[in-house]
């Protein structure tokens, strides 16, 4: 009797199928667990959510109501009307046009100019070695700590005396309005860049220097790009914060031609008589759109600028 020859060969293991794969068995949590690991959380930040978002909404609700007062805009939405857009541009004593202009001006020249000077401060002090090096970083960091408002009444006197001598960075003057916020966001953003700029190695700076780059190639053309982060996250709050300023723009700008948004948008709502805060909420949210947009546009930034330069 012969018997069929095994496939298996000798000496040679036969492979073992695999078992059968088992499903997962997904063990669901009781509510109550669920709710006191997790649900609460949901239930925060929808809270969060509707406590943001709502101002937002009512504001555009005020924009689109033609009623003029704060009341017709109690039930949102009731009525859309586009009349108060319209007006917006069609007041000649109130030019809404030239001060978004301003403001563009003011706070991109403001937010460029903070940018380069912050970043040689920052780059002096994290790559130099020089006397009164560390006072000078602790100074930055304790005049920080008391507002620009305080010095109001020493930037006015300052300002006009500067406009006796040179009219045109004085009292009135958008440009001598640009040199206060300069001086004023120096030492916040040279500290923040400062932090970031120890994160870079100095072996790039060395190697640089044995090809013979000086410290401006090095600048420029190496250390700049390797933080572009944290000058996205400089330009985009120290326009943010130009923009929203209120008390120094009011107090140097005189004309209204010259004005920002912040101070020309008071003038709707700070007569008792002639209040319009139909005007008012357009023109706050036609003023929204810039920030936002350059918030969408440098959002991938903002996070690794914040944190990277937090971390030495």
């Amino acid at each position: 009797m012969t018997t069929a020859p095994s496939s298996a060969r000798p000496g040679i293991p036969t492979p073992t199928p695999p078992p059968a794969r088992r499903r997962d068995v997904v063990h669901r949590r009781p509510a109550r667990v669920w709710w006191r690991q997790t649900g609460w959380r949901h239930l925060v930040g929808a809270a969060v959510v509707v406590f943001s978002v709502f101002p937002l909404v009512y504001v555009l609700s005020a924009s689109l109501s033609s009623g003029g007062t704060l009341i017709t805009a109690n039930s949102l939405f009731s009525e859309i009307s586009l009349d108060s857009y319209v007006e917006l541009f069609d007041r000649p004593q109130q030019p809404y046009a030239a001060w978004f202009g301003n403001t563009l001006f003011i706070g991109l020249t403001a937010s460029a100019g903070s940018v380069l000077l912050g970043a040689l401060a920052a780059y002096a002090f994290s790559r130099m070695r020089f006397t009164g090096r560390r006072i000078g970083l602790i100074s930055l960091l304790l005049v920080q700590m008391f507002p620009q408002l305080l010095a109001m009444v020493a930037i006015f006197l300052l300002m006009l005396t500067i406009g006796d001598v040179f009219p045109a960075i004085g009292v009135n003057s958008q440009v001598g309005l640009i040199f206060v916020y300069l001086g004023g966001a120096l030492g916040v953003n040279t500290y923040l860049m400062y932090g970031f700029f120890n994160t870079i190695p100095t072996s790039i700076d060395e190697a640089a220097r044995i090809d013979g780059a000086g410290h401006a190639r090095i600048f420029f053309t190496i250390i700049l790009p390797l933080v572009s982060p944290i000058l996205a996250v400089v330009a985009l709050l120290s326009f943010i914060a130009t923009t929203n300023d209120f008390v120094i723009a009011s107090v140097l700008l005189i004309d209204p031609e010259k004005q920002t948004l912040a101070v020309g948008l008071y003038q709707f709502v700070s007569q008792e008589t002639s209040q319009n805060w139909s005007l008012f909420s357009a023109g706050a949210v036609l003023a929204s759109v810039i920030p936002v947009a350059l918030f969408l546009a440098l959002q991938k930034y903002i996070v690794g600028g914040l944190t990277s330069g937090s971390v030495k």
